[in-house]
This record gives C-alpha cells, structure tokens and sequence, in this order.
C-alpha cells in the first residue's frame, strides 16, 4: 500500500508545475488531498419527464436534432445558436448563447443529450451544456468543486478521475469491520469513489453516511485522546473539602439551590476531589445562578488550604462578583481581594503581598490578574467568565500561577450542545438549564418604528414606578451607510420630551473606560432614569431595578446578542419587560423577532441561531477551535455527531483504543496526521 499523504499531486496524469501551483492554492498538494477534495455541491443532469418539470426549473433532455442549427449575432461579439430536438413525444426548442462554435459540431439526424433552463410556455430550453450521444449514468450526477485561479471544474474532475483510476486501491480502510457492520456502512474506498463519481442518489447518500461519521468519529476521537492524555498525565491537584462542611454552607445560602444547580455542584466537587485535572465549561443563562456555584467551589477551595481566582472581561462586573462573594464567603472566614487597574499604589502592594502570603483566599480581577507581580501562594482553583472573551493565551498565564490548578470556564451565552461538544469536545460540560424559583419570566414585544412614542410612554411608566431602563442603539452616531438609529440621537430625543422630569445618560464604547464606568455606576445608583446605550452593556451589567429593556433596529441584531441584551433586565422581583422595534426587510430579520417573542431559553435561541446562521459565523470569525469539515455539517447532521462522540468515548475508555489490534490502522492514521503532536501514547 503507498501512502498517499507522501505522493506529490504531479505524480497525478495531466498535473505538471504550473498546474500544481494552481492546486496547492485549493490546499491540495498530494494525491490524498484530491482524493479528499470533495465537491461541495452537485449538478443534477438525471433525465425527467417535461410534462413533470416546473417553468424555469433546470432539466435535461435526450433526443434527435430535427433542424439545422442557425446563428445569429447580435450586439458586440453575442450570438445565439438555435435548432430543434424531438424529444419522446415532445419538440423542444434550444437556445445556445455565446457560444458560436457548437454550431460546427451539430446537424440534422445527431442524437444529443441538452441541459439547461425550461421555458415551459415556449417548449423552449436555454442550454448550458450539451453532449452528442446519450449520457452515462455517471454522467447524471456532477459533482462541483471549489476552485481557484484558472482551473476549470470540468479539468479538476479530470485530474480526480485519474488519481483515483491510479491509486484507488490505496485508499486504506481505517474503521474496524464491527463499526461498519453496526452501522451499515460502505468502504473508505467506495466512499471516496462515490462522492466524486455518484451513479445515483442512493450512492450519494451512502457515500455521504460514511464520510460524515467518519469525520465526526476522527475528530471526537482526538478531543477524546487530549481530555484522557490532559487529566492523566497533568498531575491535577486534588482539592480534599470537607463533605459535611460544605453541605452546611450550601445550606447557608438565603435561597436554596435549583435541581439544576445541585446537579452541576456535584459535578464540579466531583471533579475537585479527583486526582484528575478539572477541566470543565459551566453554561447558564442569563439570571441561572452560576455565581453562586462559583461560590460553592472557591469555598470548597479555600477550606481546603487552596487559593482561587475568578477573572471577568470587565472592572465593574468584578466588581459585583467580588461584592457578591464577600456576603457569601466573609461570613465562614474566606477572605475575598479585588483587583483591577484601579487598584494601585500602597493597596496594590499590600493585596499583592497578602496573596503572596496565603491570607487572600480568593482574589477576583481582570486580566490586572495575570501581570508577572499577581503570586499566587497555593493556586487551586482557576474560574473565567465570559471565557470567550479572553484569548487563550491570557487563560493560559492564568492557569499557570499555580502547579495544575483545576479550571472552570463559565458562560451565559448559552452554546448548542453541537457545538459545545465540537468547538469544547475536550472539556466537560455543565449545564444550569434551570431559573431559580420566583423568577418571572421577561414579556417581550416586537412593534414597528412608527409606535416610538408609545414605547417612550411605556418606559415613563416604569421610571414612575421607580423602575430604570435600558435603550440599545445599534450605532453611536449618525451613518450614511446604514438608515439606522443612533444612540445620540435617541439621547436627544428622550432628553427633548422629558425635559428634565427624568434623567437619560448615554454610554458607548468610543468612551475612556474610566468614563464608562462612571456612567454605569450612576445607573447603578439610580442617578440615571434611563441608560441609552451600544451594545457594551451585553455582558456583565447587574441592575436588579431595571425592568425595560428596548432595542431600537433590533433586526440589525444577531439571535445570541438580542437575547443577551434581553438578560440585563428580570434581575429583580419585579416584572421586567423587553421592546423590539424593527421593521425588518428580510424573512430572517422577521424569523428573528418572532424566535425572540415566542422564548426566553437562551438554549433553544441558541439553537435556533444556530439554525438560521451555520457554525461558521456563531462565534465570529476569530474563533479558533471549530474544524472545518468538508463532507459533515454540525447542524444539519446533529444526531452523527452525538453518536460519534459516544462512539469516542467508548473507543477511548473501553475499548482498549491503544492495545487492540483492530484499531491499528485508526492509531496510524491519527498519529500520521499529527493528532498526537509532540505527546507520544502510551
């Protein structure tokens, strides 16, 4: 057998250097790179009844040339080519344009095969394609390829044909039998065959089963390697909590944990007490209560002699996290710091030489938290929020202030379990997909922009009660570009109608961050009535005596960012109200609205925007850990991907992955492609 990965694509018949350089821009510089490079979609020429074919649907016909084809020019340099086919029972007329020379290889008596567009009022095709002879079944189904620079489809398909013609029979099989057996699935061999060169549907189909699980299996298997190598081999701490102890200040609490929250509690615990590295993602929605989890853990941390850290994205949310933790914690003897650029001079040092000495259980800050002065004595417990808006390298130094701390990132953007297990598959994952009790649910509302004014009497309801609101603008200041509101001038608007009755403040993120903060804890202290505002205020913002939220252009807004926007408000007893104006143009932007109206389960929106955006752009382009696959789809093929995972995990754990036989070629083939890096298996 010769491994392809080894074989230059000019070893392929018809591909010499220049050809090559226009390859390797598509990423394909081996024979296994164009047996791999498979089309992402497929022409459809199979031949269909004309009476069963919709007007200006695609369709292709066989039959007998009835008349000579005649030119005519048009224009500068446009022809059309025209002549009539007998097809069945049928005389359709055909259309070529722009292509002048066919009529040199047609006449009167030739039998064609013509693909193109259905007039069916004129009996009249505008063709595209044409073959003299009937097509193959081969022919039925093209496939389509992404290209580059100069290359043609038809000439990519040519090269694939003879690649595969060549060293087909070097397509190794990497799945044990049992696995194929289970699942009913063809070879790798017929898989490849059949996603370029399909006979039939049915083929395709096949040939798409098995790739996709295939796809998803290798790349579960590789997260599932790294979680076993990462919590075997990184000498994690174990964090030995008093059981009974921590069960009393569970009970402690001013209000009891939900079923939700008990059971990510003892996963947590369970992960702390283990010898193993706790490497585990929290997920909550806005308003779930991860805090006072947190809160479970550092406790747990610091009565066991350890230290913890918890790091946000922002000053005013450490903040309220560390005012939080101190009216848990201050009470049972577990000392809470706070540091963030604000802290310096004197107080700086004095909490950095405390935390040196072990007198600061648990510290809460910024990323101030990993600057080289930050020492840490006993570092156990390492908690990030809003992970994803530290990079990994900033987790990274974190985590290295103590020797393997156990780490716990946590989120209120709620992530679909398909990509929670694809783009976090090494992790753990924990989910409070459960509203503490008495938490009344956000009424949301989606009116047009002529109702403005209603919406501001709406909100001078609320500030009457004693209540405070939010109004988030899409942009800051006027945009030729865009015909949308900006919070300047609904600013002015607000402060023109009330005219001092109440107050309006305005925040955005072209304000110095000292600015901003300022602003905010104004809000906080109800100096402000009203806070007109960009999207800062997504994350990390908790006024329990805000009840409105409105979000001016609203479907210039993604699923995700709405409902976290809809998050700042129903933090309080009372009930909180969120208004959507909109008059979106597209069905998306009206999908949008209607999804925001009908739940307020971050998980099902997330699902939903999921469904309306793709992978590819729910996190944004920057982020990294999500693969591109070329055959499997995470959201059209879901069900796959969780019995791939569950396959990965059994193949890891209890299979013998490592020592069987039958999965000899599977190591080979993850060790040759570099799965392992530098780490060799045991």
């Amino acid at each position: 057998m010769k491994n392809l990965n080894e074989i230059p694509v000019t070893d392929v018949k018809g591909v010499g250097a220049e050809t090559a350089k226009t390859l390797k821009e598509l990423d394909i510089e081996t024979v296994a790179d164009l047996l791999f490079n498979f089309p992402y979609r497929y022409e459809d020429y199979r031949l269909r009844d004309l009476s069963e074919v919709a007007h200006e649907e695609r369709v292709t016909v066989q039959g007998e040339v009835l008349t000579e084809p005649t030119l005519a020019y048009y224009g500068r340099k446009k022809s059309k080519l025209s002549f009539r086919v007998a097809s069945g029972h049928q005389v359709v007329k055909v259309d070529f344009f722009n292509q002048p020379y066919i009529k040199g290889k047609l006449a009167v008596g030739d039998e064609v095969t013509i693909s193109g567009k259905w007039d069916k009022g004129r009996a009249q095709i505008t063709a595209s394609k044409y073959k003299k002879g009937h097509q193959t079944a081969e022919e039925a189904l093209e496939g389509v390829y992404r290209l580059k620079g100069t290359i043609r489809n038809k000439t990519l398909l040519k090269f694939t044909v003879a690649a595969f013609d060549t060293y087909g029979d070097d397509i190794v099989e990497i799945l044990p039998e049992k696995w194929l057996q289970k699942y009913q699935l063809i070879s790798r061999k017929e898989a490849v065959q059949f996603l370029h060169f399909p006979k039939n549907p049915e083929d395709l189909k096949q040939a798409r089963r098995r790739m996709v699980y295939e796809e998803f299996l290798l790349f579960q298997l590789k997260m599932q390697l790294f979680r076993k190598i990462e919590r075997e081999r990184s000498g994690g701490v174990s964090i030995d909590y008093d059981v009974n102890d921590l069960r009393h200040y569970i009970e402690s609490l001013p209000f009891p944990l939900t079923d939700a929250q008990k059971r990510v509690v003892n996963e947590i615990c369970g992960d702390m007490k283990s010898h193993f590295h706790m490497n585990r993602l929290l997920q909550g929605d806005v308003g779930s209560g991860k805090t006072v989890v947190a809160s479970i853990a550092l406790y747990a941390a610091a009565k066991s002699g350890f230290q913890g850290a918890l790091m946000v994205p922002t000053e005013i949310l450490a903040e309220q996290h560390a005012n939080s933790l101190v009216d848990l914690l201050q009470p049972f003897d577990v000392t809470v710091g706070l540091l963030t650029s604000s802290v310096k001079g004197k107080r700086r040092r004095e909490m950095l030489a405390l935390l040196a000495d072990g007198q600061i259980d648990v510290l809460v800050g910024t990323h101030a938290l990993i600057q080289e002065e930050v020492v840490f004595q006993k570092l156990g417990l390492v908690i990030t929020d809003e992970q994803h808006r530290f990079g990994v390298e900033q987790r990274r130094v974190l985590r290295e202030k103590g020797t393997y701390p156990d780490v716990l990132f946590m989120t209120a953007t709620p992530i679909p379990r398909t990509l929670a297990i694809t783009a976090f598959g090494e992790m753990d994952v924990s989910i409070i997909d459960e509203l503490p009790a008495g938490r009344k649910q956000i009424e949301t509302y989606w009116v047009k922009h002529q109702m403005l004014d209603r919406v501001i009497g709406f909100i001078e309801q609320e500030i009457l009660k004693g209540r405070q609101a939010y109004v988030i603008c899409p942009l800051i200041e006027e945009s030729e570009k865009l015909d949308v509101q900006n919070a300047i001038d609904v600013y002015n608007i607000l402060n023109g109608k009330w005219n001092g009755k109440h107050s309006a403040g305005l925040m955005h993120g072209k304000l110095l961050p000292a600015d901003k903060d300022q602003i905010m804890r104004d809000f906080n202290d109800h100096k402000i009535d009203c806070l007109v505002s960009t999207t800062v205020v997504e994350v990390g913002v908790n006024v329990p005596n805000a009840t409105m939220m409105v979000i001016y252009d609203a479907d210039r807004f993604g699923l995700a960012q709405l409902h976290q926007l809809r998050g700042r408000v129903g933090r309080g007893a009372e009930q909180s109200y969120c208004v959507l104006i909109a008059d979106p143009k597209t069905e998306v932007g009206k999908e949008r609205m209607t999804i925001m109206t009908e739940t307020n389960d971050g998980f099902v929106v997330s699902e939903r925007d999921l469904e309306l955006r793709g992978p590819g752009d729910f996190f944004g382009k920057k982020q990294s850990g999500i693969p591109e696959f070329k055959v499997a789809d995470m959201v059209h093929d879901y069900r796959v991907l969780e019995i791939a995972r569950q396959d990965a995990v059994d193949i890891i754990y209890h299979e013998g992955f490592l020592e069987t036989e039958e999965y000899a070629p599977l190591r080979a083939f993850l060790e040759a492609n570099g799965v392992f890096g530098e780490q060799k298996l045991d």
